[in-house]
């Protein structure tokens, strides 16, 4: 898949496989179209060059797919409201879908794969492929696991929507607080995703950014709920700090070195506008205290200014909400920042074993030896941290890290 190509399939991948999937019915008859699309795409582009519109391309491309795979199997109906006419007719209205019609496909999308006969963290997995194109290594990456592993969920996933014919739709009523946590889990790695891109020249990948901002913004229009605006207004703050993380020069640039005249004030006080409406509606939970973290950084002028005994009490009670590891080596940090440092050596200690293949824990745990004076034992975690990115601004960054520890 060249380069281009691989652009468009991300871009486009959620948006067509949802208007297949409201054609036929069977997620992975859709996803089987779309690759086909993107198959002969890499043939005929490079033959032609890239259409003037490479989604409506590959949209007309799959549904032609979807026609073919129908008259192949000799089939005439596939449910009361498909024929193998009405496949050919919306060829027709390919083109004229408009991008207001789009976000409630993907939306209808988001909720079947969310639905409650999935494992929670299967219903996240199978968002993160068909809506937004990442592939299994990367969502293997999200959920510490492996690769292989990932990609038998993945598979038995699409089996069991087809063979339980879980219906594609929003939910109404109670049922949608049965998948609303999954959906927002979704929209919460989607950004994730972004900020730290797990492959290529660049820190970030603003596409899945605008993605997570956009679905999280629609949810607040159709689902009004407390979390859903804790959510959004965390990825509000964390987006208006991304401007500065990076120099001219495509270096990372840590938190406490940041040009904060590069934040984006605007985007930066709508959040905490936000924040502070859900939080005086009460029912607080983990993305209301996320986003409580991270308005702590937005609102300090400057990196001395931050308090970090606040944003330690905040994670205590976010693992009130998010037992996990990973929070746990976010407070470690917090603490060192604030001075306790032996109190975050001791919390990272704790966790160690499990999180040997966590490249995150890795880079804490070195920056915590290094401020102890284990220049040893800093020096081999950063080296740890360096080997388990694929990221190359992030890898440059840990490399920095490792000289200035061998250095000093």
């Amino acid at each position: 898949m060249t380069k281009e190509l691989a652009h468009h399939y991300r871009a486009s991948s959620g948006l067509i496989i949802a208007s297949l999937m409201k054609s036929c019915g069977d997620l992975s008859m859709a996803e089987d179209a779309f690759h086909e699309a993107c198959a002969q795409a890499s043939q005929f582009w490079a033959e032609r060059g890239i259409p003037d519109n490479p989604t409506a391309w590959l949209m007309t491309a799959s549904k032609r797919r979807l026609v073919d795979t129908f008259r192949s199997n000799s089939l005439k109906v596939v449910s009361e409201q498909l024929h193998e006419n009405d496949l050919e007719s919306s060829l027709e209205i390919g083109l004229a879908e408009t991008d207001h019609e789009i976000p409630d496909e993907r939306l209808k999308l988001i909720f079947t794969c969310c639905h409650p006969a999935l494992k929670p963290e299967t219903q996240v997995a199978l968002t993160l492929s068909v809506l937004c194109g990442l592939k299994v290594r990367e969502i293997a990456r999200a959920f510490l696991t492996s690769e292989s592993t990932m990609r038998r969920r993945l598979s038995r996933a699409k089996n069991k929507i087809r063979v339980n014919a879980i219906p594609y739709e929003v939910p109404t009523g109670s049922r949608i607080e049965q998948r609303l946590s999954a959906v927002l889990s979704v929209v919460y790695l989607i950004y994730n995703e972004s900020h730290t891109a797990y492959e290529g020249q660049t820190l970030t990948r603003s596409d899945l950014a605008k993605e997570a901002l956009r679905l999280s913004s629609l949810l607040r229009v159709l689902f009004p709920h407390p979390e859903v605006d804790g959510l959004h207004a965390l990825l509000l703050l964390n987006e208006s700090r991304k401007p500065a993380r990076v120099d001219n020069k495509g270096r990372l640039v840590p938190l406490e070195l940041q040009d904060r005249s590069l934040w984006d004030a605007k985007m930066s006080s709508e959040g905490c506008e936000l924040l502070l409406e859900t939080m005086k509606r009460g029912q607080i939970q983990k993305y209301q205290i996320q986003a409580s973290i991270s308005a702590v950084h937005c609102q300090s002028p400057r990196w001395e200014d931050t308090d970090w005994p606040q944003i330690v009490g905040l994670y205590q009670q976010l693992l009130r909400f998010e037992s996990s590891d990973v929070v746990l080596v976010n407070m470690a940090v917090a603490y060192a920042y604030s001075g306790a440092v032996k109190t975050a050596y001791d919390l990272l200690e704790k966790v160690q074993a499990r999180l040997s293949h966590y490249q995150p824990f890795h880079a804490a745990f070195a920056h915590v030896n290094g401020e102890l004076g284990n220049v040893d034992l800093s020096k081999k975690h950063y080296q740890i941290a360096m080997d388990k990115t694929s990221n190359a601004v992030e890898r440059e960054f840990l490399r920095n890290r490792l000289t200035s520890v061998s250095d000093n």
